[in-house]
């Protein structure tokens, strides 16, 4: 099946980060940037899911609403725009967990027991007790953050693609369980003639084309025929796009990983940034520090006096050269290394000119988000609104075919 039938152009992405305070300059090459050339791609919600911090931190819950503030001020520096995407609080939009706590009612207990991060977690967080139902569910509540949006794709990481493949899993069962619909193929057969007299000809010509000869050409152009109708409604598109594949109605349409970009950002230390390993840089750091932090960088450990030649494939400071520095900047730095024709103080020099620039336009852009506050609980308030708006008519549906719209 392909992207629910939906078409690539107007496909909806959804994505979402764990407040954890402010954000480092890992997480901006890692994901805002991406973010921030998707949302003018495509139609993007991306979401705070903040019940995801319960999963691991249940006891702690006064970190969590500084830690969203900080957060959503950063993704707002790093240049998401309100006006181009759909910012919002996962615990705002209560549907994440209506159709979670439905999900589950399907969703076998050996698909939780087998997601790779499960054991990793578990083994990683030996000091917390994730024997809990919340801790075991959290991939289930994961893929309705996904399906409650009807999402077609989601931007993540190669380790985050079994929790997507998950959502499919998921979104399939759903469909293949509740998509016949009472009535389903006289619906279907009703919202053909809405088509208009041309439209519903050529649909029905595609539709035995596909169906008798395996035609995907046929398919794909049957999919476009009724995306781009505007006379008819969301459900009848989907039930048209259903009776295409041969299927029910696709009430919940399954979503596709995007995988991003590989994050080059090392940190100070040369593993990846991170905050477990104390080696970050803040989006929003102050100069004097951002300097202190590089110019104490380790080097290349065989490079003990001035005079000895270094090898910048040893030294995490030109990890971050690849990163900032233009190509000549990078053969002046690997020239005067290898030939000890430059000191470590004055290759760092270059650097902290660049991360000083980029997270002074970071700290100038949060300036206004700081100073109003109300600006921001503005942002999410109005994000939360239409995010919710969304989910109800996703909730509609699924309730319509579970038997729970009581009239």
């Amino acid at each position: 099946m392909g992207l629910s039938g939906i078409s690539r152009q107007n496909q909806r992405v959804l994505s979402g980060m764990r407040p954890s305070g402010r954000l480092h300059l890992g997480h901006y090459h890692g994901v805002l940037k991406n973010w921030a050339k998707l949302q003018h791609e495509h139609e993007c919600f991306f979401c705070v899911v903040d019940w995801h911090v319960l999963t691991t931190h249940y006891e702690n819950p006064e970190i969590i609403e500084q830690s969203v503030w900080d957060m959503v001020i950063d993704w707002l520096a790093a240049g998401i725009n309100p006006g181009s995407a759909t910012l919002f609080i996962q615990s705002k939009v209560p549907e994440h967990a209506e159709l979670h706590l439905l999900l589950s009612m399907l969703t076998p207990l050996s698909w939780l027991e087998r997601v790779p991060t499960y054991k990793e977690q578990q083994d990683k967080l030996k000091d917390r007790d994730l024997s809990t139902y919340g801790f075991l569910g959290y991939p289930l509540l994961q893929a309705a953050d996904i399906l409650v949006y009807k999402a077609g794709a989601v931007p993540v990481g190669a380790d985050q693609v079994p929790h997507v493949e998950m959502s499919r899993e998921i979104a399939r069962r759903f469909n293949h369980t509740y998509g016949k619909e009472p009535g389903f193929e006289e619906k279907a057969e009703a919202a053909i003639k809405k088509l208009g007299k041309k439209n519903a000809k050529l649909y029905n010509q595609l539709r035995r084309d596909y169906v008798q000869e395996g035609n995907e050409e046929s398919l794909a152009k049957a999919q476009a025929l009724v995306e781009g109708n505007a006379s008819i409604s969301i459900g009848d598109k989907e039930r048209l796009i259903g009776y295409i594949e041969g299927g029910g109605k696709i009430i919940l349409p399954e979503p596709q990983a995007l995988l991003t970009p590989v994050s080059k950002m090392p940190g100070l230390d040369g593993n990846k940034m991170s905050k477990s390993y104390n080696n970050t840089i803040e989006m929003r750091e102050a100069p004097d520090s951002v300097e202190s932090k590089i110019k104490r960088m380790q080097t290349d450990p065989a490079r003990v006096r001035l005079s000895d030649p270094g090898n910048p494939d040893n030294c995490p400071v030109w990890q971050l050269h690849e990163v900032y520095s233009p190509d000549d900047v990078k053969q002046w730095v690997r020239k005067g290394c290898t030939t000890a024709g430059i000191g470590c103080l004055e290759c760092k020099q270059p650097l902290v000119d660049c991360v000083v620039k980029e997270t002074g336009e970071f700290r100038e852009k949060a300036r206004e988000f700081e100073e109003n506050p109300e600006m921001v609980r503005a942002i999410v308030a109005e994000g939360s609104e239409k995010a919710r708006d969304v989910a109800k008519e996703t909730m509609d549906d699924v309730r319509q075919v579970m038997g729970l719209a009581y009239r």
